[in-house]
C-alpha cells in the first residue's frame, strides 16, 4: 500500500509542476518562456484556462490526500 501512495505521490507531484508551469502568467515569468504572451490577446477567462484550473485544483487534492496518507502510513 505504501509503494501505491508513493508512485501516486510521485506522479501527482509531476504532474502538479507541470500544470502550474503551463499557467498564464500575471506579467512575465517561466509562462512566458513557453508561449504564454502569445495568447494574451484572446482573453483571460477562456475555457482552456478554466479547464486548466478545475485539473490543476484536482490534482493538488490528490497530492495532498497522497501526502496526509503517506503521513498516516508512517506513524503506524
Amino acid at each position: 500500500m505504501e509503494l501505491f501512495v508513493t508512485i501516486v505521490l510521485i506522479a501527482a507531484s509531476l504532474l502538479m509542476i507541470l500544470l502550474v508551469l503551463l499557467h498564464k502568467g500575471r506579467g512575465g515569468g517561466l509562462s512566458d518562456m513557453f508561449g504564454g504572451g502569445v495568447s494574451s490577446s484572446l482573453g483571460g477567462s477562456s475555457v482552456a484556462e478554466r479547464n486548466l484550473d478545475r485539473l490543476t485544483v484536482g490534482i493538488g487534492i490528490i497530492w495532498f490526500a497522497c501526502v496526509v496518507g503517506m503521513g498516516l502510513l508512517k506513524a503506524y
